[in-house]
């Protein structure tokens, strides 16, 4: 019911829903089912890496096409475009699918109706398959709107959408997660996934049950907060000299700071800039090389995370302020320091 009201998929029975440990696993037994040793997936560049990783274990060869980030020197809020010439030429006659993550880890790129709309006729033109991952789907910000690949005419027969319910109800440990596919695919899947995990905890599945059928009032608090804690997590970052591409949905912030490692020790690159904010502000993120085929490509990055308490967020960014900030006052959250 969630996945045709929500998502607008043409579901048309429980035997197009495969339940698995996690959207990992789903995505692992996706992976089984579709492609051989040897075959290529597209994903794009900043990719979450448990795709990029799960891909090369299987034999899969990963090819990284890179999303265009817009200079957050010109607007905070201009975020990243997909290269279509880009992704047509990454094609070849190996390519079994494309893997579209909206809104993405670790960008916070929201994929709009028209980009699907012109991957979709790409997969069209050249008989590819659809992976979509879609866990963040509740968290989209200044009115951008999550739009499944597979709810538009056509695509559903050729995508397999992810997504699960760590993020949304904030039970990361729970380890439940979803596909939705047409129904030979997903007998297929369903076969894998008995094989590797037998079931996720029946038990859980019956929690996630009760949670499914929550009310507006819930989504709507879930994103107010969220977005008020993205304001402080921005702002503070800016304030201490990062370049921010302000997400347009997930819980993330891909923050630049080659700029900065010219103006500061303890920021050469990725690696020793992490280390520089734990020991100097007690705040740690994720080296930017994590995210990128070539990890020289993410040397002037950092991935921060927001899905803290507010008080939690709130001390992270004063020490941020207080070590690195010209201007220390907080700026989006509730207190100054």
């Amino acid at each position: 019911e969630k996945a045709r009201d929500f998502n607008g998929l043409p579901v048309g029975s429980d035997q197009e829903v495969m339940v698995s440990v996690g959207s990992t696993g789903a995505f692992v037994s996706t992976c089984l089912a579709l492609f051989e040793p040897g075959d290529e997936v597209v994903l794009f560049e900043p990719f979450y890496g448990y795709h990029r990783g799960i891909l090369s274990l299987l034999g899969v060869t990963p090819v990284a096409v890179p999303l265009r980030a817009q200079d957050p020197a010109a607007s905070r809020r201009t975020g990243w475009s997909v290269d279509f010439n880009a992704l047509e030429a990454a094609i070849t006659d190996k390519t079994k699918a494309v893997l579209v993550c909206t809104p993405a880890n670790p960008s916070g790129k929201i994929w709009s109706e028209a980009e699907l709309t012109q991957l979709l006729g790409l997969l069209e033109q050249h008989d590819l398959w659809a992976i979509t991952d879609e866990i963040y789907e509740y968290m989209t910000y200044d009115g951008h709107r999550h739009v499944s690949l597979a709810s538009l005419p056509g695509a559903y027969e050729r995508t397999v959408t992810l997504s699960g319910f760590s993020k949304t109800f904030n039970m990361t440990g729970w380890r439940l997660g979803y596909a939705v596919a047409a129904p030979p695919v997903i007998e297929k899947m369903g076969l894998i996934n008995d094989l590797v995990y037998i079931c996720a905890p029946a038990p859980l599945q019956h929690g996630v049950a009760d949670a499914l059928p929550m009310d507006a009032a819930y989504y709507t608090q879930m994103l107010a907060d969220y977005t008020a804690k993205r304001t402080l997590m921005c702002e503070t970052l800016e304030a201490c000299g990062f370049a921010v591409n302000w997400p347009d949905g997930a819980y993330y912030v891909l923050a630049g700071f080659e700029q900065l490692s010219r103006e500061r020790s303890g920021f050469a690159d990725d690696r020793e800039a992490t280390n520089t904010l734990i020991e100097t502000a007690g705040v740690a993120c994720v080296p930017g090389n994590s995210f990128f085929a070539d990890p020289a490509d993410g040397r002037f990055f950092l991935r921060f995370c927001y899905a803290k308490e507010m008080d939690v967020l709130e001390d992270a960014c004063r020490r941020l302020r207080k070590v690195f900030a010209a201007e220390p006052a907080i700026q989006g959250g509730r207190d100054s320091a």
